[in-house]
């Protein structure tokens, strides 16, 4: 394997810590000959931190101004190219990559990769569960499990990673070469790392950079960047799938459904697998995730009874539509992992439009709210809107419902569990209690899980008053 010389990494998170963990275990092999930690500004020294200068790194606190000259930088995914930190880094470092990327440098065999804004986490799980079922060994890693660099030291031989990787990691690649790869969907997010909405979706490309025709492509033609990036695949010659929930695209490779049941076709050739009825996961967004997995599992040789037992037992992950109680006939969902508008929108459709009670809130990412605020309006009797965000999208959805997309309650409260109490106050038999909030969390919570978690616990307190 190739010598990385002197090499830093930026910022000590989880990715940051497994990347420093895993090149202190060449100190000395003649592939690193320096290895410094740059923790951040507010960082201070810890237990992680000790350690990790027990394995021979320097591990350095209160700057963000690199010191020196390094062959090689390996940045966190969350300092975007326009932090100091990370400009810091181009200027005297002589590459900069992501901790993915390192990973696939260290070990590039079989690895399937997944991409989205949106069932990036669900379709990875749904890969590794499927590669599971028929006999594959497989670790989840990336957003959904440990960093990759976690997991390569112990990696067994013949053994699959299904990777979730994030538009942050994404852009920070440059040799990575996935075996099979997946993008779901492209719609805005993360403006303000990216800088605009093709840097994002430029970002998520990148996950095909470096694949041709012996590899697959798995990519939805149902939004417009998309479909884009279908034709400049198939220009490059790349084996594509075009994947489609509402119509079967024509081609050698597709993934579809037809008469109600899952079909994927590699080279002309058709797997008739679930139906789509009999999918526990709820939601059409579903029905594309699934179509996306059984693709990249059909690819790494799952077999097609595999993938149909193996789709009949795969259910919802903790903060995705997540079932979490009932009350006098009322669901309570958690959907806390919808940060953004379109995942709502997509939540939406797993339930029966007008008996939807929906939590929106947390803290504003600025994003467009039109779309989502009449979707909301047309499906749900009662949206509670809470946090930083809570003015600006009851003001959205008061504007949909003025011009006509539907009747629909709107209550303003300043925090979640308020937001849960006037919803399930107003909720009655067979109606649906979903926190789907198009936000993320920091205003109220550390992040999602954290925020999902709150709201089982206080739906668990309000069933448990209740004595039900």
């Amino acid at each position: 394997m190739e010598g990385y010389g002197a090499v830093c990494v930026l910022g000590l998170g989880r990715a940051g810590r497994a990347a420093t963990r895993y090149l202190a275990g060449l100190l000395g092999s003649g592939r690193v000959s320096v290895l410094d930690a740059y923790a951040g500004l507010d960082a201070a020294p810890d237990d992680e931190t000790r350690a990790l200068e027990a394995l021979g790194a320097r591990v350095i606190f209160g700057t963000e101004d690199i010191a020196g000259c390094y062959d090689l930088a390996v940045a966190s995914p969350g300092i975007p190219p326009h932090a100091s930190f990370f400009r810091s880094a181009l200027s005297c470092c002589t590459e900069v990559i992501g901790e993915p990327e390192l990973a696939w440098r260290e070990s590039p065999e079989r690895w399937i990769a997944v991409t989205g804004t949106n069932g990036k986490t669900t379709t990875t799980a749904l890969v590794g569960h499927l590669l599971r079922t028929g006999g594959r060994a497989v670790r989840l890693v990336g957003n959904i499990g440990d960093s990759v660099s976690a997991e390569i030291a112990a990696r067994p031989a013949g053994s699959w990673f299904a990777a979730e990787l994030s538009s942050f990691q994404l852009a920070e690649t440059r040799l990575l070469h996935p075996r099979a790869a997946c993008l779901l969907n492209i719609t805005p997010d993360h403006i303000d790392w990216h800088g605009s909405l093709e840097a994002y979706a430029a970002a998520k490309e990148r996950i095909f950079a470096n694949m041709g025709a012996g590899d697959l492509a798995v990519v939805s033609r149902e939004d417009r960047w998309c479909r884009a990036i279908i034709g400049r695949l198939g220009a490059r010659g790349v084996r594509t799938c075009a994947l489609d929930v509402h119509a079967e695209p024509d081609g050698p490779c597709a993934a579809f459904a037809r008469d109600g049941r899952l079909v994927v076709r590699l080279d002309g050739v058709e797997h008739a697998l679930l139906a789509t009825g009999e999918l526990p996961l709820q939601g059409e967004h579903n029905i594309q995730n699934a179509l996306a997995a059984s693709a990249l599992a059909l690819e790494a040789g799952v077999a097609d009874e595999d993938i149909r037992t193996g789709l009949a037992a795969f259910t919802a992950l903790e903060h995705r539509i997540e079932p979490c109680g009932e009350r006098s006939g009322v669901r309570f969902i958690n959907d806390s992992k919808a940060t953004n508008t379109d995942s709502v929108e997509k939540a939406l459709t797993a339930f029966p439009a007008g008996r939807i009670l929906i939590l929106l809130g947390g803290h504003d990412k600025g994003t467009g709210l039109g779309s989502m605020a009449a979707a909301v309006a047309r499906a749900c009797k009662l949206a509670a809107c809470f946090g930083e965000a809570g003015p600006r999208i009851a003001s959205a959805l008061h504007a949909a419902v003025a011009a006509g997309e539907g009747a629909l309650e709107i209550v303003e409260v300043p925090h979640m569990g308020e937001a849960l109490l006037a919803a399930a106050g107003r909720a009655e038999a067979g109606d649906v209690v979903l926190l789907s909030p198009a936000c993320s969390s920091f205003d109220e919570f550390d992040d999602y899980v954290q925020r999902g978690r709150a709201f089982k616990r206080l739906v668990a307190e309000l069933i448990g008053k209740d004595g039900v």
